[in-house]
């Protein structure tokens, strides 16, 4: 009789409990994991390897999203186009922003060493878009939290608390991840630069008071001449490294690296591990990768 109704009451918790929802990309999954631990079924749209710039889901993925209590937008690219979709299948599921309460940059396109591509833009023109890397800085990070416990809470009352405990957890390992960065960064003078072939990583590098220098002009591969120009430039800042991600070509950066006798280091800011994707990031720029 006890075995049943242990049965019964543990069937009764997962059962009743558990919310569906949706995410965009893998940190957040790894980000509402962490808060809905296993209450909440997640289902991811942009696989891993794919860019979230062009991402088209599967019809598998649209079985998910049509049983979602939840969809958690963070605001990359493709969710502009699939979003109202996603909405039309599933009239019921709650879109939760989770760029809320943070301020969004704009997307870097130019680096200020390119003289000539400075005359031929104005100050307006340096940017293309917003930059949805939101996730790159711990401080961002802290209030995506916030909006995902906020979200899970309203949406599941019963297990407040558990989302709460779990919010707390995870907020002291963001503080945690922010600190040993700071201690690795701690002997780089402020605006260091570090060479970037795509420009996904301005808000790490403002939140560590860093400037990242983008190889890539408005998503186009620099010309022979900004070529040399990026080369010369690297240089004079000392870069020791070019960062690559695995969704992008790196054959300028190959080349450039094979010039300035220095590392090509593959790293994505779509990684799961977002604690130490992070923690790397700034151990090569500090040189002690």
């Amino acid at each position: 009789m006890k075995k049943i109704t242990l049965i019964f009451l543990l069937s009764t918790t997962y059962i009743f409990s558990n919310i569906n929802a949706v995410v965009s990309i893998l940190p957040e999954q790894t980000f509402v994991k962490a808060i809905g631990g296993n209450k909440v079924n997640i289902s991811l749209m942009v696989l891993p390897g794919n860019s979230p710039h062009t991402y088209e889901p599967k019809p598998s993925q649209m079985k998910d999203v049509a049983k979602a209590a939840l969809y958690f937008a963070i605001g990359v690219e493709f969710e502009n186009v699939w979003l109202s979709k996603f909405k039309n299948l599933n009239s019921t599921m709650k879109i939760i922003d989770l760029t809320h309460n943070i301020q969004i940059l704009k997307m870097q396109a130019h680096t200020e060493h390119d003289d000539q591509r400075q005359q031929e833009h104005d100050d307006h023109k340096k940017y293309k878009g917003n930059d949805p890397h939101i996730w790159t800085s711990p401080k961002n990070v802290k209030i995506i939290a916030k909006n995902i416990y906020e979200s899970l809470a309203k949406e599941d009352p019963a297990n407040e608390s558990y989302y709460k405990q779990n919010y707390n957890k995870f907020i002291s390992l963001i503080t945690e991840t922010d600190l040993k960065i700071k201690s690795i960064l701690s002997n780089k003078p402020k605006g260091t630069k570090f060479m970037v072939f795509h420009p996904s990583w301005e808000y790490f590098a403002q939140a560590y008071g860093l400037k990242q220098l983008p190889v890539e002009m408005e998503g186009k591969s620099p010309k022979p001449k900004e070529l040399i120009n990026l080369i010369k430039e690297a240089r004079e800042e000392q870069i020791s490294a070019i960062f690559t991600q695995p969704e992008f070509s790196d054959s300028i950066a190959k080349v450039m690296a094979n010039e300035l006798h220095i590392k090509v280091i593959k790293v994505s800011p779509l990684a799961p591990n977002w604690s130490e994707n992070l923690i790397s990031i700034a151990h090569a720029i500090a040189g002690k990768e």
